[in-house]
């Protein structure tokens, strides 16, 4: 949703002293001429390149290991219910279902979050506003990092080293009425992964470094890709679609969604500097994309995977397809934004080629019929909660998963983690 930019200013150019050019111009009063030294940079198409393609590789890897992870979480899923009330699996792992109303909803929702912080940026002071917001992604990404980094921990964790289980629980009232806020069962992998993220969480805070940030950044596309799932690809179609108009509006219809985008300082948009080669790792002049341009075809492509898996025809053609399918229209968004030196709205781009090629695809083998019929919460997702309203504790989908669940039997692990963008 957010637009693929060239970063804090258009063209790629910035007034930091002892770069590249450096034009003497004359600035007259009327009596007295003063030599002024405006300093200039401008990006190498070395250094250009090297951007873009950093951020599509970026933007490739949590579509990719999310759309699987996706296919694996709804499998554990069908699997603990078969096993008597979710009891193997944790909570925040379950998959929240999108259904056509929400698809229908989100633009407006969206448009409304966009507008309203576009008026706090203009009527409070901006350090003010990204202070609260930084310690709040701060929260949220050291549990999305912790999250994305497990699989990996648990792999890589000393299998001679104990691994201990640790439970924080909070609960109000007592008796028959004694309700669970907070069930978050752990263990000691689970508190490494913490504390690798939290450092993470601590060089963002102190620094706004942009390796932290896309650090944060990737891990909420990846938790968002594998943890939003589209019921079917109707309903894809309707968000997609809506989120399209949506982008355009705002984008090229008002400077709403760049002010917000340049203002917002948040892990929400992975960035890449385009003068990395002249200054190194302090580069400052970056080259950004959206998270949400990232997440809403992504899960889109994931449904298409799990259509692919349940066709069991041992092959993956619709999400090979929607996979070429992004990385020609994210290419044709920068190759557009740099030909014109303008933002531009990537859904203009990604939606029609994400939403075409499958089609065409299914379409020329005969089972487009069959690509529209598929529902995902009924074949592979057979009771997963719908996604009616943003969870309220700590921000994450297990407050939501939990609150949807009726099973009395309470589920063994419950983490709190974040995947809404």
């Amino acid at each position: 949703m957010a637009d693929v930019d060239q970063g804090s200013a258009l063209p790629t150019e910035t007034t930091s002293p002892g770069l590249d050019s450096l034009n003497n111009d004359t600035v007259s009063n009327g009596t007295d001429s003063i030599n002024a030294t405006v300093t200039k940079f401008v990006s190498t198409p070395e250094g250009t390149a090297l951007a873009y393609g950093s951020l599509v590789f970026m933007a490739l890897l949590p579509i990719f290991f999310g759309a699987l992870r996706s296919v694996s979480c709804s499998k554990s899923k069908v699997a603990a219910e078969n096993d008597n009330g979710f009891r193997s699996r944790n909570s925040s792992d379950m998959p929240e279902t999108i259904t056509s109303r929400d698809a229908a909803r989100f633009p407006i929702i969206a448009s409304c979050t966009l507008f309203g912080l576009y008026l706090f940026f203009k009527i409070f002071s901006q350090e003010y506003i990204n202070l609260l917001l930084s310690m709040y992604f701060f929260v949220l990404g050291i549990l999305a990092l912790s999250h994305t980094i497990s699989p990996f921990m648990n792999r890589a964790f000393p299998a001679n080293l104990p691994n201990k289980q640790y439970q924080l629980l909070f609960t109000q009232d007592a008796g028959e009425t004694k309700e669970e806020i907070v069930n978050y069962e752990f263990d000691t992998k689970d508190l490494v992964c913490l504390v690798m993220s939290s450092v993470v969480g601590v060089w963002y805070i102190l620094k706004k470094h942009w390796i932290a940030n896309n650090l944060f950044g990737l891990a909420f596309a990846l938790n968002g890709v594998e943890l939003l799932h589209l019921n079917n690809v109707s309903t894809g179609c309707i968000l997609l679609g809506g989120l399209f108009v949506y982008d355009v509006f705002w984008v090229f219809g008002t400077n709403v969604m760049v002010t917000v985008a340049k203002s917002f300082e948040a892990p929400i948009k992975l960035v890449f500097p385009q003068d990395l080669l002249e200054r190194g790792l302090g580069a400052s002049n970056f080259a950004m994309l959206g998270l949400g341009d990232i997440v809403i075809p992504g899960i889109f492509i994931a449904l298409l995977l799990r259509f692919d898996v349940s066709l069991k025809k041992n092959t993956r053609t619709y999400f090979y397809t929607s996979f070429l399918a992004y990385i020609f229209g994210l290419g044709l968004t920068i190759f557009v934004m740099h030909t014109f030196k303008h933002a531009q709205p990537a859904l203009l781009y990604l939606v029609p080629v994400c939403i075409g090629f499958p089609v065409l695809v299914a379409l020329f083998k005969g089972e487009l019929t069959e690509m529209f019929s598929y529902e995902s919460s009924d074949e592979i997702l057979p009771h997963t909660p719908r996604l009616t309203h943003f969870p309220t504790v700590s921000g994450s989908p297990a407050s939501l998963a939990n609150s949807m669940q009726q099973s009395t039997c309470s589920p063994r692990r419950r983490r709190h983690t974040p995947t809404s963008l």
